[in-house]
């Protein structure tokens, strides 16, 4: 072999070496840019969420009022939690709230989103989601503020235009038997919007071609929704329920400002009775104890939904 090939070879196996490790040192690059682009992310979740659920379940087990240095009390807080009449109630009525809202919510999202669906033209139906998105985006409290003086009973516009009809005013605000109502109501009010924007997009990726052979097939109206429709909408309703569900279950600004949880316990939910405990009590460990509570709840309730979600949606 001449001296030429022979520096030929040599080269030749040199670049084979070198493709590999600057392929190595172009991959270490990118996951360095990648784990730069995502760490104030992971370091927000960690920060933020992961650190505060991790002291509420250690604190739970002590008694602390930010003033004395906390003091274990092993299970004292989870056992008090059972026996508290108030936090039973509390319990109690956020169960009953999510049901009626989130019932009411998707029902009132859905049947809009058929509405505008298939009977408006398509800039009439941007308006209409622009309207609807609007008191999503407004803060909860500002529009329980203005609520509150709608449902007054004495000069609220709502008592007002029901008096025109022949309607003696109603309580409310100040009756056990209608504040749940009216916390429902403007709960509603504000959040189906976003339940019924994902019931838009759900609508919009049904391929048109099954409605037009169900109709030639003579299916219409209601029995074409319920044959066709719901069960290809499935998904996204499973979607807009976990979400309403986990929403309605943590609800506080409604009650709060509306009714301040009156009247006596009727609309108090468990998140007024986590932030009474701990801010206007300084009991951080009994409050921690109920949050603890009202998280594993949510956990249970969100896996019984994907779990009967086996039987009852249908992906295309």
């Amino acid at each position: 072999m001449t001296t030429t090939q022979q520096t030929g070879t040599a080269g030749a196996r040199t670049s084979v070496v070198e493709q590999p490790a600057r392929r190595t040192a172009r991959d270490r690059g990118s996951r360095l840019l990648a784990m730069l682009f995502l760490a104030p992310t992971v370091i927000g979740v960690l920060v933020f969420t992961v650190v505060p659920i991790v002291g509420s379940v250690v604190l739970s087990f002590f008694h602390w009022d930010v003033i004395d240095a906390p003091t274990f009390a092993g299970t004292a807080n989870y056992r008090e939690a059972f026996t508290d009449d108030a936090v039973l109630v509390s319990f109690t009525n956020t169960l009953l709230f999510m049901f009626f809202a989130v019932a009411l919510q998707l029902l009132l999202a859905l049947a809009l989103a058929l509405a505008l669906n298939d009977r408006l033209p398509g800039w009439l139906r941007s308006a209409f989601r622009s309207a609807f998105l609007f008191p999503l985006v407004l803060s909860a409290a500002s529009i329980s503020v203005v609520m509150k003086y709608l449902f007054n009973q004495d000069f609220g516009v709502i008592n007002w235009l029901l008096g025109h009809v022949g309607i003696d005013p109603i309580p409310w605000l100040t009756s056990e038997h209608s504040a749940m109502a009216a916390v429902v109501l403007v709960y509603v009010w504000q959040q189906f919007g976003f339940s019924f924007l994902l019931f838009v997009g759900g609508l919009n990726n049904i391929p048109k071609e099954i409605h037009e052979a169900a109709s030639l097939d003579g299916a219409t109206g209601l029995r074409k929704h319920l044959a066709i429709t719901l069960p290809l909408l499935s998904p996204t309703l499973l979607v807009a329920s976990v979400v309403g569900i986990i929403n309605a279950l943590q609800v506080f600004e409604q009650p709060y400002v509306l009714t301040d949880g009156g009247p006596g316990d009727a609309t108090r939910t468990v998140v007024m009775v986590i932030y009474q405990s701990a801010f206007e009590q300084l009991r951080f460990g009994e409050a921690s104890a109920v949050g603890v509570l009202l998280f594993t709840l949510i956990l249970a309730v969100t896996a019984l939904q994907f779990r009967l979600s086996r039987r009852f949606v249908h992906y295309q």
